[in-house]
Order: C-alpha cells, then sequence, then structure tokens
C-alpha cells in the first residue's frame, strides 16, 4: 500500500505554526529566556506541543495532573491554564535553576495557585503519593533511564479512562537505527515496545516534533 504522508520541510513547519493559535507574551518570554541555557534550550517544549497539551487538558476535562520534568515551564503553563480554577497540577523536577524561569512564568500567566512544585527526585516525589487513581493527566518529559519507572508509578494513579503523554518517542529518528549509538534512543525504543504490548493501556503516537505518544489507561 502505498503511504501518503507529509515532509515537513522548515517552510511547511512555518505553516503549520502561522496556523494555529499562536503563543502569547508569556510563553514568548518563556522560549526567550530558555535560550540563555544554551544548548540544554533544545529541551523546551515547543509551540504546537503546548498546544495539543492545553487541547487535550480542556478535552478531558482533567482536574487534577502531573508533570514529570518541567524545565523552564512551557508545558506546565499550558497544562494549568487548561485547568479549573480548583484543579491541580504536580510538577516534579530536579533543578532550582531552571524552575525559577517556570516560576516567573507561572505567576505572570495567574496560575500559581494551580501549581505546586517539588524539587527532587521525582520517583521519589511519585510514590510518595498515595495510590488512589485520581489523576486525570499526566505529561512524562524527563530522564530516559526511568521512563518505564515513571509510566509505572503514574499508571497506578492514573484513574481509567486517564491520559499519559510520553515526549521524545522518536528520539530525533534513532528509534529505528539499529546501530544507533544514542543511549537514550536504544532506552525509548524499549519503552516503546514494552507500551505498545501493554494489555492496559491503549497507545497512539504522534509525529510531532520528536514524537509524543497518547496513552489512555483501560481500567
Amino acid at each position: 500500500m502505498e503511504l501518503k504522508h507529509v515532509v515537513l520541510t522548515p517552510e511547511l513547519y512555518d505553516y503549520l505554526i502561522a496556523h494555529g493559535t499562536p503563543p502569547d507574551p508569556v510563553l514568548t518570554e518563556i522560549e526567550e529566556r530558555t535560550k540563555e541555557f544554551g544548548r540544554y534550550q533544545i529541551m523546551q517544549t515547543v509551540p504546537e506541543q503546548g498546544a495539543l497539551l492545553h487541547m487535550l487538558t480542556k478535552l478531558i476535562g482533567a482536574r487534577k495532573a502531573i508533570e514529570i520534568g518541567t524545565f523552564t515551564g512551557y508545558s506546565s503553563v499550558c497544562i494549568a491554564r487548561a485547568l479549573p480554577k480548583d484543579g491541580q497540577l504536580l510538577c516534579c523536577d530536579v533543578s532550582e535553576e531552571w524552575t525559577r524561569v517556570a516560576r516567573d512564568a507561572w505567576e505572570k500567566a495567574g496560575v500559581t495557585d494551580r501549581v505546586e512544585l517539588v524539587i527532587g527526585p521525582a520517583l521519589d516525589t511519585l510514590r510518595s503519593l498515595p495510590q488512589e487513581s485520581d489523576v486525570d493527566l499526566a505529561f512524562l518529559d524527563a530522564d530516559k533511564v526511568n521512563y518505564w519507572a515513571y509510566f509505572e508509578e503514574l499508571l497506578l494513579r492514573v484513574r481509567p479512562n486517564g491520559l499519559i503523554i510520553v515526549d521524545n518517542t522518536l528520539f530525533q529518528g534513532e528509534v529505528v537505527n539499529p546501530d544507533t549509538e544514542h543511549e537514550s534512543a536504544r532506552l525509548v525504543d524499549a519503552f516503546n515496545e514494552r507500551l505498545a504490548a501493554d494489555d492496559r493501556v491503549e497507545v497512539v503516537m504522534l509525529p510531532i516534533h520528536d514524537g509524543i505518544t497518547l496513552v489512555r489507561k483501560l481500567s
């Protein structure tokens, strides 16, 4: 069967961004301040991902969310803005330096009262939470060596029909390269294989930016 797909050229990417809801000044400022971190700026959520996170949070009516890997706050602003006024977003990160930008952004976006930031190993934070299966949405965008461990802890706490969103699941296209020298690419590939075979969830992988996978908990 002939595949119908589009190669995303720089011109087509610009078109894609121009024909979606544009980032507002808060998000634009996050992008500018993140550039100060040099090579680490590649970790920032891009506009089309942020818009998707915001829309999905709204669509499922999420009230309680968790983010693993907050960095400078782009994704957390997108999620928190989509929560109701009494909603709650738990952000897990290990860097006070990076999350200072996020704290400023939460204040400017008017969502500080919806966000709790915990600095420390995310696995410790997750394991300290009750296993109540009351989380509506989780976004996983952190170190790849712990992806499966994070996923298992999140799955225990996400409600049936809740959503786990996993970033970097195509890892620069290296997941299909058997000779890749990227250890993270091999880890992500192994994660993807386990996830696709997991009968506890329904999975859709989207070729957005570096790959983003939507995981619906079945029961």
